[in-house]
């Protein structure tokens, strides 16, 4: 079956669909043989393409077990559940940076992963970076030139210094990660994926993003959110989806969902 391919234009009660998720299954391959870039590499290869591991060592890890949902123009989902749950691999499936294994992944318009799209540069300055950024998320060079400014003033990161004529490396992960959601957050998207961007920042950073991830939904786009802090969800988003060990174990009104997460953390 099609990974990736366009929603099926059906409207549930009255609802579009920007994303259809049926039974979809993802493994890779964890090789513990060997280390370095060159076995990251040709790990990152074999997944890609499909290719068994020719050695024949390693680990087949099966993330995400036969997954299945629909999303709707302005929603915001939140994605949760335990480390190695299946959330961060799911998200870049929805973005068709993984391959699944098994089951279709259907989508309307271009799904934008947060972070990956704004492929930021460590060498140049946050001023070329947003540039780049902004082309990277398919901004013109107009727009990025009229948004410049909101960009910048909307990450904070030149509130105590010019760090925006800075190399990026010379930013705290906080301060780039700010930077890469202030950057998505100029455009719309029609599906915007974000992995823990809430998570940094201080907490007029995070009601600033909460305000613009409003703003989005309203534009007719669909969020996803990927996080470890249930309070950002149930104040960011009205539905999650709780996975635990690959499945998906609720889908429904974000309190309810987080709620009952909550309660079978405090059991384990």
């Amino acid at each position: 079956m099609d990974r990736i391919g366009p929603v099926d234009p059906t409207v549930a009660d009255g609802k579009t669909p920007t994303v259809v998720v049926d039974g979809v299954h993802i493994t890779y391959k964890v090789n513990g043989a060997k280390t370095g870039r060159g076995a990251a590499t040709a790990a990152l290869s074999r997944i890609l393409s499909r290719r068994p591991d020719q050695r024949g060592g390693g680990r087949e890890v099966h993330a995400v077990k036969g997954v299945s949902f629909a999303a709707y123009k302005g929603e915001a989902i939140g994605l949760i559940g335990s480390n190695g749950s299946g959330k961060s691999t799911l998200l870049k499936a929805i973005a068709g940076l993984l391959p699944t294994a098994r089951g279709s992944i259907y989508t309307q318009g271009q799904p934008s992963l947060l972070g990956v799209n704004a492929a930021l540069m460590g060498d140049l300055t946050g001023e070329r970076n947003v540039i780049l950024g902004g082309l990277a998320m398919g901004m013109t060079r107009e727009e990025i030139h009229d948004r410049y400014q909101e960009i910048v003033d909307f990450s904070g990161i030149n509130e105590k210094d010019d760090f925006i004529s800075l190399p990026m490396r010379t930013y705290s992960s906080g301060m780039g990660a700010r930077l890469r959601f202030s950057i998505a957050a100029a455009k719309s998207h029609d599906v915007l994926l974000i992995d823990e961007a809430l998570a940094t920042g201080d907490a007029k950073f995070q009601r600033r993003s909460q305000e613009r991830i409003a703003e989005l939904r309203e534009e007719a786009g669909t969020v996803f959110l990927v996080s470890h802090s249930n309070s950002a969800v149930t104040s960011t988003c009205d539905r999650a989806l709780w996975l635990e060990s690959g499945t998906l174990r609720m889908d429904g009104p974000a309190k309810e969902v987080v709620a009952a997460y909550e309660a079978f953390t405090k059991k384990k």
